[in-house]
């Protein structure tokens, strides 16, 4: 294998440290620490690109909380100067590992994605009549830094990027224990080797993909398996009977241990036929079509009431609102699930708790808060306003143009779901509608 040198320089340049900071403040730009560092951009760059080019960088301690997303997972948040590194890093060399990667891997890549793969997962059900689901136990907590930086050394020949990516790695912090024996092992060897990938960093889940790179070659070109899908440790595989890919399971489970150290989740493969339907990225996936998971719809269901509180008392405003459900309709949408998504939106009611007049369709209502009487008992005539402007928007169904009407005569100040512009066209219901609302 060709190992690609002199890309060092390339990562420490200026103008690729001002791209992976301006990558790294998106989605983040108001955070305190995103803005102090753009306050002083030109300082920080400067000093970042001499700690890189004196190999002198150190990262700073992580910040550590745990989500509970259908299990406990622990999350960690490098600072910002150090995700700035991570995308100048990941900027120069994932272009060169990109070229080696198969077809079938589908996270973390341009023009890859959850939808892409679940597409290709289903056409590949047309074909076969079985298929082998299998998830790599703990696989970020479990990753063995000694075979990650072996692998490494395989495509890499830059003494100054292997630096780089070592002093990341060894910096990294504790992750949740994973203990466990291979073959080969003494009583002490799990004991002496450092493992586990911060889960959050740009960096894990490009090394991720590395990790595992592996074990795509190994069932493409080994097991010569024509139809396989890996989406970070979820992978599947199919054939026309059970008996090959019992065969390929087991020798997926040598091939994890003895290289990768990693082990297949007892309980988490399944061998079954394509007609039941599969579970994979958020879908239960049919040869014909496809459905939402049921824990899926109940999440969803749950933060739409969270929303709708901090909505209420002005915690959270609309823009933020129509953002995440339309996110979510975006992922909804890919599967058979109108029955579902009229179901958890339409009984939904965004309002505003000061709003105490209805806003007649088409119409603007204005409330003004008066303060206390003056002394000769007239009130002043400052006070506070709130503005609300709504057009209801053309729906297809003369019954639903009713019900939205009548709801919102009977309560003051409602924000449906389904009169948004952005949710309204995402579910094709209506034409875009302007819709105003000044506080």
């Amino acid at each position: 294998m060709k190992r690609i040198k002199n890309i060092y320089k390339e990562i420490c340049d200026v103008n690729n440290l001002i791209e992976a900071a301006h990558k790294a403040r998106r989605g983040k730009r108001n955070r305190p620490e995103v803005v102090r560092f753009f306050e002083n951009f030109e300082a920080e760059i400067m000093t970042l690109y001499f700690e890189l080019i004196s190999r002198t960088y150190q990262p700073s301690a992580y910040r550590t909380f745990t989500i509970y997303d259908t299990k406990p997972r622990l999350i960690s948040a490098a600072p910002f100067r150090d995700r700035v590194v991570h995308h100048a890093l990941c900027n120069i060399i994932e272009p060169v590992y990109e070229k080696s990667f198969i077809f079938d891997s589908y996270a973390s890549r341009k023009g890859k994605g959850t939808h892409a793969a679940i597409k290709r997962f289903q056409e590949f059900m047309s074909g076969a009549d079985y298929v082998l689901k299998c998830d790599i136990r703990k696989y970020f907590p479990s990753i063995d830094h000694q075979v990650l930086k072996a692998l490494l050394r395989r495509k890499i020949g830059c003494e100054g990027t292997l630096w780089l990516l070592d002093t990341i790695l060894d910096n990294s912090n504790e992750q949740v224990d994973t203990t466990d024996w291979f073959p080969g092992d003494d009583l002490l060897s799990p004991l002496s080797r450092r493992r586990g990938l911060p889960i959050g960093n740009q960096t894990s889940q490009f090394l991720g993909n590395v990790y595992l790179d592996a074990l795509d070659h190994f069932v493409k070109e080994e097991l010569q398996v024509k139809r396989y899908i890996r989406y970070v440790d979820d992978f599947v595989l199919l054939a026309d009977d059970k008996a090959t890919l019992w065969e390929w399971k087991a020798q997926i489970d040598r091939f994890l241990a003895l290289r990768l150290r990693l082990r297949v989740h007892t309980h988490k493969h399944f061998i079954q036929p394509v007609t039941l339907g599969t579970a994979f990225l958020g879908q239960r996936i049919f040869p014909t079509h496809r459905r939402t998971l049921p824990a899926s719809g109940y999440r969803f269901a749950t933060n739409l009431r969270r929303m709708a509180r901090d909505y209420a008392v002005g915690a959270l405003p609309l823009s933020t609102v129509q953002q995440r459900i339309s996110a979510w309709l975006g992922h909804a949408q890919q599967a058979d699930s109108f029955g579902l998504r009229t179901a958890l939106l339409f009984p939904v009611k965004f309002v505003r708790a000061p709003l105490r007049q209805a806003a007649a369709p088409g119409t603007t209502t204005t409330r003004t808060t008066s303060a206390a009487p003056t002394e000769t008992g007239t009130p002043p005539t400052t006070g506070t306003t709130t503005t609300v402007s709504v057009c209801l928007p053309q729906h297809s169904s003369k019954a639903m143009q009713k019900t939205v009407a009548r709801q919102a005569r009977a309560k003051p100040g409602v924000v449906h779901p389904q009169r948004s512009p952005a949710l309204g066209i995402a579910q094709g219901k209506y034409k875009k509608a302007p819709r105003r609302l000044v506080a």
